[in-house]
């Protein structure tokens, strides 16, 4: 009985996740990616005539 219910609601958990992949909106666009996790930016080009070391 235990295991019965265990796996019901494993599958059922999966199946939630995946009705809420296939209700994205941002599935059907292409080009229109979201910031990643975290806000990370892309690194910024190293400028060779800074005269620092």
């Amino acid at each position: 009985m235990v295991d019965m219910f265990a796996l019901s609601v494993a599958h059922g958990l999966l199946v939630l996740a995946g009705i809420r992949l296939f209700l994205r909106d941002d599935l059907d666009r292409e080009g229109e990616a979201k910031k990643p996790f975290g806000g990370f930016r892309k690194a910024r080009p190293v400028d060779d005539t800074d005269p620092r070391p």
